[in-house]
């Protein structure tokens, strides 16, 4: 699988607002055929920060989602709201799904 993790800076005035601004973006992409996951988290210590995990089932699958007309609207529509060019980790990993952290297997 792709397995990706991006932080995108919010603008203060819309940090809050972030999850409803990609929202849209969001429901698309969860959506898409080979799409694993697709998961916002806010920064606990910069509010201001949201960090994108995905994954897709495969190369072809990312290919589908940089091309689809969703993401082509997502890179018009939400560079506004950022206060700088999110930073991402983008690794091709030989899995499908989480793997437990068994250093804190829960018995």
């Amino acid at each position: 699988m792709i397995f990706i993790t991006a932080k995108f800076p919010i603008r203060p005035e819309f940090a809050d607002r972030w999850p409803e601004l990609a929202g849209p973006f969001t429901t698309a992409t969860r959506g898409e055929q080979g799409c694993l996951w697709f998961d916002w988290s806010r920064s606990l210590d910069d509010p201001t920060e949201y960090v994108l995990v995905e994954a897709f089932r495969d190369g072809d699958a990312g290919a589908a989602h940089v091309g689809s007309a969703h993401f082509q609207q997502a890179q018009r529509d939400l560079p506004q709201y950022l206060r700088a060019t999110p930073k991402i980790v983008s690794q091709t990993v030989d899995q499908d799904d989480w793997s437990e952290l068994g250093e804190l297997a829960v018995k």
